[in-house]
């Protein structure tokens, strides 16, 4: 038998080199352990390797094959180490018996497994009618099938008529040459106003003024290329223009509206607030919920109702109190 020893630091780690080295299983060798090995004194110090030794184990064929084809062996001098218990080998059937077994199993039939016999059932008796007094047995209608319901077209109730909302006419604007503004004219003041606040501001522009036929002050400021007028969503231009506005009806007996623009803003952003109004009018469309917009000027506001006066699926309202009044967009029902 063929045996190997191998040295590790620990015990399993000496059993797979030893494995590795003989290229078997532990199922196919014994393992004898020489020496568990020590880790020392701190590892380093008297530190010893764990030793084993593996045997090979013979296979039952190998054995059986040197008993059958090879004589016994003789002893050796040398000591050898001492063999495995030979398996003794399965006698071999004999021909003779075969053919007995296979005589008698022609000559015993073949077992016939008997069906089992049809379970007959007993016809059904129709039912004896009743005795007079007793009362006859409840009977169930046969169904009959429901006829299909016509599809009738579905016939919405016609809405309610929306509620006018006052167009926005764009007045027609007259502008007056810097030569012929008076000085105490609406116009006049809103210039000379405008002039000495962009300056104070740090922004040079020019500052055109007009009329529209009810007499309101239209100012047209050009050469801000920062935008630094218009702010976030027109807040500075809306402030500039509450001060004009100021300024201008200040000890004055009536109201005159005052209109600013620089860089053609209020035009882009009338079609952006109509934009806006159609998106969010097919967005309460597609939830079935009310929509609410941002707060915004009464302009803005106006601008919101008139672009959704044609649409006869959502209504709109404002609600809140300045300056957190917004537009809120829902179903008709």
């Amino acid at each position: 038998m063929k045996s190997y020893e191998s040295s590790a630091k620990t015990i399993e780690e000496a059993i797979d080199a030893g494995l590795t080295a003989l290229g078997a299983a532990i199922s196919d060798v014994d393992v004898q352990i020489i020496d568990e090995g020590s880790k020392g004194l701190f590892g380093l110090f008297g530190s010893r390797l764990a030793k084993v030794r593996l045997t090979l184990k013979e296979a039952e064929e190998d054995l059986l094959a040197l008993t059958e084809d090879k004589p016994k062996a003789k002893p050796a001098r040398e000591k050898a180490p001492k063999p495995a218990p030979k398996a003794e080998p399965k006698p071999e059937q004999k021909p003779a018996a075969k053919e007995e077994a296979k005589q008698e199993d022609a000559e015993t039939p073949a077992e016939t497994t008997e069906l089992p016999k049809p379970v007959q059932r007993k016809p059904r008796q129709p039912k004896q009618p009743k005795e007079e007094g007793e009362r006859p047995a409840r009977q169930s209608k046969p169904k009959q099938p429901k006829a299909d319901k016509e599809s009738k077209p579905e016939t919405k109730k016609p809405l309610p008529p929306k509620e006018p909302v006052k167009p926005i006419e764009k007045p027609v604007i007259t502008m007056i040459p810097d030569d012929q503004v008076a000085a105490d004219s609406a116009a006049g003041k809103a210039q000379a106003f405008l002039k000495e606040l962009t300056h104070l501001m740090g922004v040079e522009v020019e500052v055109a003024v007009g009329n529209d036929q009810d007499g309101n002050v239209f100012v047209q400021m050009t050469g801000d290329t920062l935008g630094i007028l218009i702010g976030r969503r027109g807040e500075t231009l809306d402030a500039l223009q509450y001060l004009t506005s100021l300024k201008v009806n200040r000890g004055q007996e009536g109201y005159t509206r005052v209109t600013l623009d620089t860089e053609n803003y209020r035009a882009k952003r009338e079609e952006t607030l109509i934009r806006l109004a159609n998106r969010m009018a097919n967005h309460a469309v597609k939830t079935g919920r009310k929509v609410s917009i941002e707060p915004m000027n009464p302009y803005e506001r106006r601008i919101i109702h008139s672009a959704l006066q044609a649409n006869e699926a959502v209504d709109t309202h404002s609600e809140g109190e300045e300056p957190n009044r917004h537009v809120v967009i829902t179903l008709r029902k």
